[in-house]
Formats: C-alpha cells, sequence, structure tokens
C-alpha cells in the first residue's frame, strides 16, 4: 500500500533484520539499498553513474541463476525472470535505481544488495506482484542464492576492468599513431636537442614525436598483460573462500556460466581464501594506469615547453589554438588541453596512493575498502580514455611545425660541437664552444672558421 510520507511521493514500507523504513514507491531497490543511501550521503556519485560495474553484476546474478537452476536450488520461472531483468539492466535499463554512492563501507554489501533489490522488485514486477513483496522472489534467498558480496563484488570490478581497459588501450594506440605520423611528417626538420633543459645535441623534429608514440604503445602492451591478471576470479568461493551455503558443484558450474556470458579468458582462483583478501592485483593495475598517466603528463609538458612563446619561448612548434587564453591580454593563446592532461595525470596519480593504501589497510580474510579501489580504478580509466581521446583530436593531429625556429635554435646553439670530438678533441671542441657563446656568432660562422 502506498503511504504518504513527509513531502509529496508516495512511499511503500519495507522491513530487514533493522526494522522498518520507507522506500519510495517507486523505486526498484528495496529497503537495504534505502539505508545505504541514508547512510552514505557522501560523494554524490552512484554506482549507477559506472555502468561496466553494474553490467558485471547482472552478467554474475545471470550466471547464478544458471547454476542454481542446473542444480535444483532455483524454480524454473525464478531463474528466468532474474535473468529477464538482467537483460534489461545489460540494455542499459535501471540504472537510476542504483544510488548507493561509491564512497560506502562493508566492501561491496551495499553494491550487492542494490542489484538484488533491483532485480527481485523488478521480477515481481514482470510476475505480477508489487514491489517489495519478496514471498515471490526474495533479494536474498533467490537472486543472491550461493552468492556472498566477498566473490560477488571482487569479481564484478575485474570483469568491469576487463571490459573497460581494451577501450583506453584503444585510444592510445590512436594517440601513439598520431605521435608517430607526425614524426614521418616532421622527419626532415633539424632541431636542437635538449637534455636538462641545456642545449644537447642535434635530432630532427620527426624523432622526437615518433618517439612519444613508441612510448605510448609500450604502455598499451602493459595494459594489456594487466587484462590477463584481472582474469583471476574468486565467484564460488562464497563468505572468505569457504564456500559456505553452495551446493556441491555450485562453483565449477556458476564459474562455467560466467565465463559463456562474458567470453572473457576466465580461470578460477588457486586459493579462494587468498583470493578473498588479496587486493594485489588493484594495486598493480592502479600502477600501470599511473605509469600512463605519468607518460601522458610529461609528453604534455613537453608539448607546452616545445609550443611556449609564441615570440618570447621555444616556439618550435604551434599547438591549435582551441580558446582565447585571457580575460584581459589580448591574443594569448593557452595550451588548455596538454594543461587538462596534466591534471587528469595528477588526479590518476592521486588514486593510485588511495588504492595502495585501501590494499594495505585490509585486515585478515577481508579488504572493506574494495569499493574505494572500484570506484578509483573505474574513474581513472574513465578520465584516461576521454583525456587520450580528446589529446589525440584537440592537440597532437593539429600540431604544426615551425621549421625556421627549429633551424635558428639549432644554429645558435653549441649542439654541433659534440660531432667535432672524435675530429679535433673534447677540450678544443669545448673552447670553440666558448668562444661561439662570448661572440654571439652562429654555428655556420664558427664553422667557417674552423674549416679555415
Amino acid at each position: 500500500m502506498a503511504l504518504r510520507g513527509p513531502g509529496p511521493a508516495p512511499v511503500r514500507q519495507e522491513a530487514d533484520a533493522l526494522g522498518a523504513m520507507a522506500v519510495p514507491f517507486d523505486a526498484l531497490y528495496g529497503v537495504q539499498t534505502a539505508r545505504a543511501v541514508e547512510n552514505f550521503p557522501i560523494s554524490g556519485t552512484s554506482v549507477g553513474q559506472f555502468p561496466a560495474l553494474v553490467r558485471a553484476l547482472a552478467l554474475i546474478k545471470i550466471a547464478a541463476a544458471r547454476a542454481n537452476l542446473r542444480l535444483g536450488c532455483l524454480t524454473q520461472d525464478k531463474a528466468e525472470v532474474i535473468e529477464k531483468v538482467c537483460e534489461e539492466i545489460l540494455s542499459g535499463q535501471h540504472l537510476h535505481h542504483f544510488p548507493v554512492d561509491v564512497f560506502q563501507g562493508g566492501a561491496g554489501t551495499s553494491t550487492n544488495m542494490n542489484i538484488n533489490e533491483v532485480i527481485a522488485n523488478r521480477g515481481l514486477e514482470l510476475m505480477g506482484h508489487p514491489c517489495g513483496d519478496y514471498d515471490h522472489l526474495h533479494p536474498n534467498d533467490d537472486v543472491n542464492r550461493s552468492q556472498s558480496t566477498n566473490d560477488v563484488y571482487p569479481t564484478a570490478v575485474r570483469i568491469a576492468l576487463m571490459g573497460e581497459l581494451p577501450k583506453l588501450m584503444a585510444r592510445l594506440m590512436e594517440l601513439a599513431a598520431a605521435f608517430e605520423a607526425k614524426g614521418v611528417e616532421f622527419a626532415a626538420i633539424p632541431k636542437l636537442g635538449r637534455t636538462e633543459l641545456q642545449d644537447a645535441v642535434p635530432m630532427t623534429l620527426g624523432a622526437e614525436m615518433r618517439a612519444y608514440g613508441v612510448s605510448l604503445r609500450e604502455d598499451a602492451e602493459r595494459l594489456r598483460s594487466t587484462v590477463a591478471l584481472l582474469a583471476e576470479v574468486n565467484l564460488g568461493g562464497t563468505a572468505m573462500g569457504t564456500g559456505i551455503a553452495a551446493p556441491p558443484g555450485y562453483r565449477q558450474a556458476v564459474f562455467a556460466e560466467l565465463t559463456t556470458l562474458t567470453a572473457l579468458p576466465l580461470r578460477p582462483a588457486a586459493d579462494l581464501t587468498e583470493a578473498n583478501w588479496d587486493a594485489g592485483v588493484f594495486v598493480h593495475v592502479s600502477g600501470v594506469l599511473k605509469r600512463v598517466a605519468t607518460k601522458l603528463s610529461k609528453i604534455a609538458n613537453d608539448l607546452r615547453l616545445l609550443s611556449s612563446g609564441p615570440r618570447g619561448g621555444l616556439g618550435e612548434i604551434h599547438l591549435p589554438a582551441v580558446q582565447p587564453g585571457s580575460s584581459i591580454m589580448p591574443g594569448k593563446v593557452n595550451p588548455v588541453i596538454c594543461e587538462m592532461v596534466n591534471q587528469v595525470a595528477f588526479h590518476v596519480i592521486g588514486s593510485d596512493v588511495t588504492i595502495s593504501f585501501a590494499a594495505e589497510a585490509g585486515q585478515l580474510q577481508l579488504n572493506a575498502f574494495e569499493p574505494v579501489m572500484a570506484f578509483e580504478l573505474m574513474q581513472s580509466v574513465r578520465l584516461l580514455h576521454n583525456a587520450t581521446e580528446t589529446f589525440r583530436l584537440r592537440c597532437v593531429e593539429g600540431i604544426i611545425a615551425d621549421a625556421d625556429r627549429c633551424r635558428r635554435n639549432l644554429e645558435a646553439s653549441t649542439a654541433n660541437f659534440t660531432a667535432l670530438v672524435p675530429l679535433i678533441g673534447y677540450e678544443a671542441a669545448s673552447r670553440l664552444a666558448q668562444d661561439m657563446l662570448a661572440s654571439g656568432k652562429t654555428w655556420a660562422e664558427m664553422q667557417a672558421e674552423v674549416e679555415r
């Protein structure tokens, strides 16, 4: 029966072990989700804002329902309706019914109960019963049958990351290709190479750009290796890896179903007790994401330096002008896309620190802090994906070389004297370099003197 709450929206009453509580009448979630929403008004970022994680949970619930049906632990009608609701979730429906904040206690229990309740209540609607009438389809006894948050949640995080990381890898490869294309375009432009921001030796602008592409391809390959590490899952271990409350054969059955559903190269954890608390793979993935972020930020820094000016800096390349750079200084255009990449990198590097602390802080047979690890990982992948694509489209592909500026900077430097060392010796070459700096002559003028 719909009751009137303090506002205009009708509510329904549901009860759990802690007592009764009002739930929005049209909500597919139930009392335990409502408690989590009340308990964790923290970030304003909900689980529903990470569809990959919700889809991964839905796949696990389908696998569990099929396994339970096969083993006689779930009736045909309940298994079918669970799967039908999960198919709706997989199609992108019902995400607004996942309001639990990503910062939550309980090792992901609130998230697991959120999807259990959504499946149960939407299933009840499809069966012709009102939401909350759990005698016909129960969130725990039916949807969560033979499962624990201990094995469902970390498995879902792994599957979600295995789905999202290849997308980031693809964006990195596209960015690498864009830099390599600039390497070809600028292959014949000589310029000054610098170490420690000081004149070093001659190189080409093409070699400089190509190196960025090579480095990013390496990072994409490192991400590829992390996907294989994520493939080890503890599904079927239930609480603490004991397999308690699951029937004989369930672990093998649910694992087979999940592998078929996801088409991923999943493999069962070798030791379920260890797998229940070990967050090492999340630390590793985070470390690789930090590596990607660090490289991207370094490259963005280089582009800002190389494009500095346009008159008072290095000015060897020109970045696309995407917006005015000042509210007061006419003509100023800032390297805003590069600066965005820097800021994303700072955030990802900070997330890595959070994940490291969260993994270290787990106690005994469970890590209670998997939700923050999941959030930081999923957010880092999303930020890097979007930043990498924007970096390519709105910056790198539009880079223009200033060949004259590159040539002038090279001729004004002492970089070419290194090539003379095998011919006249280090000391003599050093004296000539010092003479050049003192006299203000160009390399061409000094070269003429040497030849005389």
